[in-house]
């Protein structure tokens, strides 16, 4: 009944188009009123201060702000161009470049929606340019942004490990394999299409060999971001947090360099900070007093109750979850499926014998689906309201191809785990 009851408000609110943290805190209220006879509200404050004042949570904010400056600055134009010399030849060659520089992208921002709008931003000009096929573009840019979520920094991982008291540096180097295997089978697909169907690949931009070293020093900077970074955590010298502070002072540096930084710069640097952060922030508040509620009326036992007397095996329970993701990334906000779901679902994977690590990249893994599936897939409206002009529609279409690498991306990972674990297990 909990369950039920608990859905239908849910999903009565977000059709409803009520904003997802307003939504989790009514659902929150309603389901305390219904099944506990404590007055929990009266611990919104003690859990909105305890879930805002969580130092690994500071990482967010210096992501996000990291990705603003990369994108204000050039950089991301830069590192596009110089991706495009290289990648030019191939069938597609700007798709190619379009996926690419999401991954290098994704490697320093951490946000999958700063990915899909920065490369959105520099690349869709040069598809109208050289003719390519519009949909199948903005599709690549839209699947493109989704690695921001998955290649290390990640705020989603960030977000899991928070949840699930799981070690942050472990899910970060979990993520690097089958990040660089999904980036590998979005080329591959662009490929195969553009070898089925020419004309999808627009005109070719060829570089000379002397253009391809030139433009070779551009991609420094995210190679440089990201070895600071991610060698920083890894090094023992820098936490997460601690890291992420450090990415900001390199790219303002970067920023100096190019000298980009001016007056206009900083006012739009920190209003995107600011807007992407406290988006981010009231939903995580919103979601751990929800969860706090679901544990106090006793939902997440009565879940494991449920499931384990189905008497379902470890691996068909797996399937189950699996679907249950597909499903809800239809319909549900990608954050606020995760921030909602994982409490609830992660201890149960756990206690069926499954890595909470392996986990959280299998999650990542759907969350990145249902960020392009419609009719709620984020990355298609932030490429879209970039583009400004045709249909949503085209960019659905356009991002199937993708949707199905990823599914197999996903059976990869089950088949083979260790590609999530093979360099983790080095780390605490």
């Amino acid at each position: 009944m909990i369950v039920i009851v608990t859905l239908g408000i849910l999903l009565s609110l977000l059709l409803l188009s009520i904003p997802v943290a307003a939504a989790l805190i009514v659902l929150g209220l309603s389901i305390g009123e219904m099944f506990s006879d404590l007055p929990l509200y009266k611990a919104i404050g003690e859990i909105s201060w305890t879930a805002s004042t969580d130092f690994i949570l500071l990482a967010i904010p210096l992501f996000v702000l990291l990705g603003e400056i990369l994108l204000r600055a050039g950089i991301a134009q830069k590192t596009y161009t110089a991706l495009d010399r290289w990648l030019s030849w191939l069938p597609g060659g700007l798709m190619h470049a379009n996926i690419a520089t999401s991954a290098m992208f994704a490697a320093t921002s951490g946000s999958s929606v700063a990915t899909a709008a920065t490369i959105t931003t520099v690349a869709l000009p040069e598809a109208k340019r050289y003719h390519y096929k519009e949909s199948l573009f903005a599709g690549s840019i839209a699947a493109g942004g989704t690695l921001g979520i998955l290649i290390p920094p990640s705020i989603n991982l960030i977000v899991y490990g928070f949840l699930t008291n799981t070690s942050i540096p472990q899910l970060f180097l979990a993520g690097i394999v089958p990040g660089v295997l999904l980036t590998i089978l979005f080329m591959l697909c662009i490929l195969v299409i553009c070898l089925i169907k020419p004309e999808y690949g627009g005109k070719k931009n060829p570089a000379t060999r002397d253009e391809r070293l030139k433009c070779l020093v551009d991609l420094i900077p995210v190679i440089l971001i990201f070895i600071v970074v991610i060698g920083s955590i890894y090094a023992g010298l820098a936490t997460p947090t601690e890291s992420a502070a450090l990415g900001v002072l390199f790219s303002l540096c970067l920023a100096f360099r190019y000298k980009a930084v001016n007056l206009s710069f900083i006012k739009e640097v920190f209003e995107g900070t600011m807007r992407t952060t406290a988006m981010i922030m009231l939903i995580l508040v919103a979601a751990n007093f929800l969860n706090f509620v679901l544990d106090a009326v006793g939902l997440a036992e009565k879940l494991t109750e449920f499931v384990t007397t189905l008497g379902l095996s470890s691996f068909k329970t797996l399937l189950v979850i699996i679907l249950l993701y597909i499903v809800l990334g239809f319909f549900v906000e990608t954050l606020s499926l995760m921030v909602i779901t994982i409490p609830i679902v992660a201890p149960v994977m756990v206690g069926l014998g499954y890595d909470p690590v392996w986990f959280g990249v299998l999650l990542i893994l759907l969350i990145e689906m249902a960020l392009i599936t419609p009719p709620v897939g984020l990355n298609l409206y932030v490429v879209q309201g970039v583009r400004g002009s045709g249909s949503i529609s085209e960019i659905m279409v356009g991002s199937i191809p993708f949707v199905i690498m990823i599914s197999l991306m996903i059976v990869l990972l089950v088949a083979f785990p260790d590609m999530a674990l093979i360099f983790s297990k080095y780390v605490q």
